[in-house]
């Protein structure tokens, strides 16, 4: 990497780190407009992840108010050794596995993640599931808004076909954009397990989406 280029990247990561701290101090001081602007800022992509994370998307409001409630309640005990949107995110994690825990007692258990994959899988989608572009908002007519819509509805269903621990690495990084290193932090695992998690995660998905009939679809919808 170019010195330059090095220099760029650092400054941005110690604005970023110095915003957090102006944020988390005022959180701290029991600010409400701070908690105004936490919730603006994080309220859509914690409720996001929730969603795809629990059996039941439509628990996912009551669970992310759960979240923030959780953040006003313990904020003084961040110590900032992760970032403020990986702590976010780990709460928030945390808080949906406590609701699939619930959730098992009365409903089927998933699929274990030692369980072995079948084989097989699909020529189209060998390069890659491009998940964030295929479940992103695409502009376009109301017919393609309706078929975007539609598409990202059974891709997002798909997904929940996923084991949990699989499921919740792939949207990590798929589509919250999370780097290896900073999903091992949130999950409190080693970066080596998230990188398996992700590839079996990715296989078993890909699978999943063929046998949903979906596979050739996003091949096309991704090129």
């Amino acid at each position: 990497m170019q010195a330059g280029t090095l220099v760029n990247h650092l400054a941005s990561a110690v604005g970023v780190r110095t915003e957090d701290a102006a944020l988390v101090a005022a959180l701290k001081s029991g600010s409400e407009e701070a908690f105004g602007v936490l919730i603006a800022q994080y309220g859509q992509p914690l409720y996001s992840l929730i969603a795809r994370s629990l059996k039941d998307p439509a628990d996912a409001a009551d669970i992310t108010q759960e979240v923030f409630i959780k953040v006003f309640r313990s904020i003084r005990t961040f110590n900032g050794e992760a970032s403020l949107r990986t702590w976010l995110y780990r709460i928030a994690l945390h808080e949906a596995s406590n609701q699939r825990r619930w959730w098992s007692r009365h409903k089927k258990q998933e699929l274990t993640i030692d369980a072995p994959l079948t084989s097989g899988s699909q020529e189209d989608l060998d390069e890659g599931l491009c998940l964030s572009a295929t479940l992103a908002d695409q502009a376009g007519s109301p017919y393609e808004q309706a078929v975007n819509t539609q598409l990202r509805a059974r891709v997002e269903e798909s997904l929940r076909k996923l084991p949990e621990a699989f499921r919740t690495v792939v949207v990590l990084r798929e589509m919250e954009g999370f780097s290896y290193d900073e999903i091992a932090e949130i999950l409190e695992v080693p970066a080596g397990t998230v990188k398996s998690r992700l590839t079996r995660g990715r296989s078993a998905l890909k699978e999943i989406l063929v046998q949903d009939g979906l596979g050739r679809v996003l091949a096309e919808r991704t090129k």
